[in-house]
């Protein structure tokens, strides 16, 4: 008797191990079987998530690359045009090659006409520069708005198709019948999502880093003027 329980026992055990096996789906096939709309819109989801990584990361890089001023760079800068050297201090700006320098350079190349020309010049030049340091940003808050309602679809598309699936059954009801439309919304609703989060968190990240950036030459741009301001 006891024999037979713990056979019947180890049975149910190996039953159970064999379920739980069955019962595991990986990702590839839990999108193969949503079907061909499904899995369009899983590939078009897929195209944005890339997109959004590469405009991410090269302009972090942009915008990192444009925040590395040198800190003695402004000191030189007024040095120079105290001195009256203002050659020098054009070719020092385009050394430098940064948003600030070339701010700076701006203004330097305006030295001699009225205080408000001059600072017309920087201004001017500014909104080229972050318009420079925002391109293609945008992008990443139109996927972050556009890949939710994008897996919304899916999740639409997945339900007409259960529905279709389940009138078309007559009196039975099978899970069977439903699972094809059922996986097509889940795995385009949790794909969608995964999507937006990615890219309204780089997006604001980037924003971020951009807003240092031009503090930064507001800062500088300021510093510049108030010296050119200064009683000789």
């Amino acid at each position: 008797m006891l024999i037979t329980l713990l056979q019947n026992s180890q049975e149910g055990e190996v039953l159970t191990d064999i379920e739980s096996v069955e019962k595991t789906l990986s990702i590839i096939e839990l999108i193969s079987s949503g079907g061909v709309a499904g899995q369009v819109i899983i590939a078009v989801l897929f195209l944005l998530l890339i997109s959004a990584t590469y405009i991410y990361f090269e302009r972090l890089f942009a915008v990192k690359a444009a925040s590395k001023v040198d800190a003695n760079f402004m000191n030189q800068i007024k040095d120079y045009v105290s001195n009256g050297k203002i050659d020098s201090a054009q070719v020092l700006c385009a050394q430098v090659n940064s948003p600030v320098s070339r701010l700076i350079g701006k203004g330097i190349s305006r030295i001699g006409k009225p205080l408000a020309d001059i600072n017309t010049a920087i201004e001017n030049a500014g909104r080229l520069e972050i318009y420079g340091l925002e391109k293609n940003v945008s992008i990443l808050a139109t996927i972050s708005g556009a890949a939710p309602m994008i897996g919304f679809l899916g999740t639409v598309i997945g339900m007409i198709l259960a529905i279709f699936e389940l009138a078309n059954a007559g009196g039975t009801i099978e899970m069977d019948v439903l699972a094809g439309g059922l996986y097509t919304a889940m795995t385009t609703t949790v794909a969608g999502l995964i999507v937006g989060i990615v890219a309204y968190i780089a997006y604001n990240h980037l924003v971020v880093r951009t807003d240092k950036v031009v503090y930064q030459m507001e800062a500088n741009s300021l510093e510049f003027l108030d010296h050119l301001n200064e009683p000789a």
